[in-house]
């Protein structure tokens, strides 16, 4: 199999960016493990963690074996989809069985549903170029998948560096929880006094807030 200077360069970008990232996610997982020593090992982080790593090897890997002279994509494709599939596995398993909420449970399951699309599309494109290595659109499929894996890993490993959630909704969440947190404070500061309806008095002390006297000729 034969790439062409296109695949060459998107090869070698993919290369560069995933070696880069995997350096980085080592020094993470060092500093979070000695952080997080006292807390002992936690099943989300594990599974973040590991597929954050794999997601980087993905695409690190078949772009190196697409580099090297008569190797080509095919092979490499299909023998990492089996891992990640296998990985995909054991993930959901030990998510499962561990006493997770089921927000929880249903955020790393949605994670491994992402690497079972990844890795099936790498095991069903090279199975196709393993048989015509000629074909340009399982090979463009594939280079797809490979940049959905480095996007995939970088948002895996920015939730286990800071325990965030990445999704669209809990951004959202978060977004609209500061923005109230931001007009409340907006309109104690508006009224000139605290929200508990207590008044400064001369000695700098709150007092509650005297009730108004009724007029009597009323």
């Amino acid at each position: 199999m034969v790439t062409t200077a296109a695949y060459r360069e998107f090869f070698e970008a993919i290369a560069a960016a995933a070696g880069s990232l995997t350096g980085l996610l080592f020094v993470a997982l060092t500093v979070t493990q000695r952080r997080n020593l006292e807390k002992g090992p936690e099943v989300i982080q594990q599974v973040r963690a590991a597929a954050a790593l794999l997601a980087f090897v993905n695409a690190l890997s078949i772009s190196l074996f697409g580099l090297a002279p008569g190797m080509g994509v095919r092979w490499p494709a299909a023998v990492l989809g089996v891992i990640g599939l296998m990985f995909a596995a054991a993930g959901t398993r030990s998510i499962l069985s561990s006493p997770t909420t089921a927000r929880q449970r249903s955020r790393q399951l949605g994670l491994l549903n992402l690497l079972v699309l990844i890795f099936g599309t790498d095991l069903v494109t090279g199975i196709i170029l393993i048989v015509n290595s000629h074909n340009g659109n399982a090979l463009d499929v594939l280079t797809d998948a490979l940049v959905v894996s480095l996007l995939v890993g970088i948002a895996r490993a920015w939730e286990f560096v800071g325990d965030w959630d990445t999704g669209f909704l809990a951004s959202l969440s978060v977004l609209t929880n500061h923005q109230a947190g931001m007009l409340s404070q907006r309109a104690v500061h508006g009224s000139g006094q605290p929200a508990d309806g207590t008044v400064e008095s001369a000695d700098g002390t709150g007092q509650p807030a005297a009730p108004e006297a009724s007029d009597p000729q009323r």
